[in-house]
């Protein structure tokens, strides 16, 4: 039977060459029968919990940036929520549950067509942006990270990391020498170093940016400067995942595995604000929202109700989502357009 393997060996023939690390990520990830394509997904029955996957509270606090947003824009008619790297629609089902009048102006967009059928009825669900420009937001929660990106490798200076696939299908890692334009890495860094190139990002966010009027908000982990990483391991910020565990080397058991990387915010263009998670989302109610959640529990606790327990769930979940050593030490980027 076909495999993932098999879509690499022909790439490479096809280019003539070992494969660079983004086209090696994109069929990894991407292809046919890559991770995201055959079934690998967040939530709790995925590989990975993201924000959306602890509950509902961190769509409702969203729910109340957009609305700020289309107040803030002058409630233009046609204004238009997207959001991108949609998974299987989990951030977009908390969204529309706290604001349902956003359910058909609201495009949820993901490449993989397994996770697209599992959107919620009533969205517009399509594998990629918009073609014309709109008014809105767009919304992207841990894509950034899951872009495919090119790895650079310090060996007496720095050099591309390239994946060469043999008959058998094994991946093992070959170097070039580097492009002239990643002269600005650091000058020093130990021997096996490893820094991502996010050409993608950067891509990804100036279309983003160059499409919409309105805004568009990323939540992600983040590092403030690449070189940072140059002294970083690079398994803390290179990481595979899955079934919940951190995963194998990043070139074994390909397509079996998530493959996630630290985003850089110097390799992207300069958001309009930086803030953690627990910092946005205190800013947007969620304090507020746990409270009303507290105090409809108590006065239905003698007699719960399932609608009580979900308001009562809200104090577990913002703890997940404001843990400054875990979610909610994550960054949420805003540029402005």
């Amino acid at each position: 039977m076909p495999s993932v393997t098999d879509d690499l060996l022909a790439a490479q023939r096809a280019a003539g060459r070992p494969l660079r690390f983004d086209e090696y990520m994109q069929l990894a990830l991407y292809g046919g029968r890559g991770f995201y394509s055959v079934g690998g997904q967040a939530g709790r029955r995925g590989d990975f919990i993201t924000s959306p996957e602890v509950g509902p509270l961190f769509g409702t606090v969203l729910a109340a940036w957009i609305e700020a947003e289309f107040v803030r824009l002058g409630r233009p008619d046609g204004f238009t929520v997207v959001e991108a790297g949609a998974g299987p629609g989990t951030l977009a089902r908390a969204v529309l549950a706290a604001a349902p009048h956003w359910r058909e102006r609201y495009v949820a967009v993901e490449v993989s067509a397994s996770q697209r059928a599992l959107h919620p009825a009533g969205v517009q669900s399509q594998a990629s942006l918009p073609d014309a420009a709109f008014t809105g937001v767009i919304i992207a929660n841990e894509l950034l990270d899951n872009l495919p990106l090119r790895l650079a490798v310090h060996d007496s200076g720095w050099r591309e990391a390239m994946v060469s696939i043999d008959r058998a299908g094994v991946a093992s890692e070959v170097t070039t020498p580097a492009p002239p334009d990643w002269a600005w890495m650091p000058d020093v860094a130990p021997h096996g170093a490893r820094l991502p190139v996010q050409e993608r990002a950067r891509r990804w966010v100036e279309q983003a940016c160059a499409l919409v009027t309105g805004s568009v908000l990323v939540a992600d982990y983040c590092t403030p400067r690449t070189a940072m990483l140059a002294t970083t391991p690079w398994r803390d910020w290179l990481r595979t995942y899955r079934s919940h565990e951190r995963g194998s080397h990043y070139l074994r058991d390909v397509g079996l595995q998530d493959i996630t990387a630290q985003v850089c915010l110097d390799q992207l263009p300069e958001p309009s604000t930086v803030r953690t998670q627990g910092q946005f989302l205190r800013r947007w109610g969620i304090d507020d929202l746990v409270e009303e959640g507290r105090a409809a529990w108590q006065a239905s606790a003698a007699a719960p109700t399932l609608a009580a327990l979900r308001m009562r769930s809200r104090v577990r979940e913002a703890e997940a989502l404001l843990d400054p050593n875990g979610l909610g030490g994550f960054h949420v980027l805003e540029w402005r357009t």
